[in-house]
């Protein structure tokens, strides 16, 4: 059963009653479609994220007056400072026409190229964009990632969709690659360099050495 909201529908608009209402437990809302001209709602908290909870993508009903709309969720803005609901844009739904929206793209398996061939797996994208009826939207996209190898990658082309949705993105678009390991390369200090600098000190030394002996010996002849 679909998650319903009963809303109420906001007369005063502005940061004054909107802070008002946030103290109260509800977030201020928008609602906009085909069929509704742009309409201020006010929305219990604890049932928006109810609706959170269940998921991206989530067609639930909100109910105001005699009114009944199934929506989505368009828009979210959160305070950066509370990490609190701060306002909602909400977007009507034609559960018979299709729409187009993002879905995550979740993987199975771990490429053989990571498990024996020392790779690393870099994720370009972790979402595509789909077309279908909001009855078929899905979770999400399973991928199988394990057959790939080092330098091969996974595209959007690649991707076999559910029945009925059709993936809008690009389908050039990459979503994984299989990168080669890089390998540390260590700067070998040739051995003549470091004979060199050991034996540098003995050798000023050496002169030093020459240098005092040859003082002493002048200053002798001259007594």
């Amino acid at each position: 059963m679909a998650i319903q909201i009963k809303a109420e529908k906001r007369d005063k608009t502005g940061k004054g009653p909107a802070r008002r209402l946030r103290r109260a437990g509800q977030v201020p809302a928008v609602l906009y479609g085909p069929d509704v001209r742009e309409v201020c709602l006010a929305l219990d908290k604890k049932e928006v994220n109810r609706v959170l909870k269940q998921g991206e993508n989530v067609i639930f009903e909100v109910t105001y007056d005699s009114e009944k709309w199934n929506v989505m969720i368009k828009e979210l803005q959160i305070d950066p400072v509370t990490d609190e609901l701060y306002h909602v844009d909400l977007v009507q739904i034609s559960m018979d026409k299709p729409i187009r929206v993002y879905v995550p793209i979740h993987h199975v398996g771990e490429p053989v190229g990571v498990k024996s061939e020392g790779g690393i797996a870099d994720w370009m994208t972790r979402e595509v964009e789909i077309e279908c009826l909001p009855r078929s939207i899905p979770e999400a996209i399973v991928v199988d990632i394990s057959e790939l190898h080092v330098n091969q990658a996974l595209r959007v082309e690649d991707i076999t969709p559910p029945e009925g949705v059709k993936i809008i993105t690009d389908p050039e678009t990459v979503l994984v690659v299989i990168e080669a390991p890089v390998e540390e390369e260590v700067e070998e200090v040739e051995e003549e360099e470091i004979i060199g600098e050991e034996e540098e000190p003995e050798v000023i030394r050496k002169e030093k050495e020459e240098e005092e002996e040859k003082k002493e010996g002048a200053a002798e002849e001259e007594e």
